[in-house]
């Protein structure tokens, strides 16, 4: 049985989990104060996720960028993937909170949504 040390990052508290694989199954999570800690503890040790935010340049705004993220969490090993399309990303003002800005981010299947209003010059 192998064990693995984590901290939660599904609430505030950051609660010290210890994971217990037999191979690739999930034998036990324990140190979790809430429910979300075995679900985060199960997730990172199995295919671990996250939330991507970033900025992207806006062509033309009362800004010169407009902060994104991934619409929902996309597999940890594709974060990079997903900056460096983002990177060469220019969308032109006005852009909307919610908006769509790159579908399929870096073939995640994810879309990247404006987090921000950004209004034309």
């Amino acid at each position: 049985m192998e064990k693995r040390y984590l901290t939660c990052i599904g609430c505030p508290m950051g609660c010290a989990l210890t994971v217990t694989l037999n191979g690739k199954e999930v034998v036990s999570v324990e140190g979790n104060t809430c429910k979300r800690g075995k679900v985060y503890g199960e997730q990172e040790v199995i295919s671990p996720v996250r939330t991507v935010t970033t900025t992207v340049v806006v062509e033309g705004g009362n800004l010169p960028a407009v902060s994104v993220k991934t619409r929902t969490d996309i597999p940890k090993e594709k974060i990079f993937d997903c900056i460096r399309v983002l990177k060469k990303v220019r969308v032109p003002a006005p852009v909307r909170t919610g908006q769509t800005i790159l579908c399929d981010a870096a073939g995640t299947g994810v879309d990247i949504i404006a987090t921000k209003t950004v209004e034309s010059r």
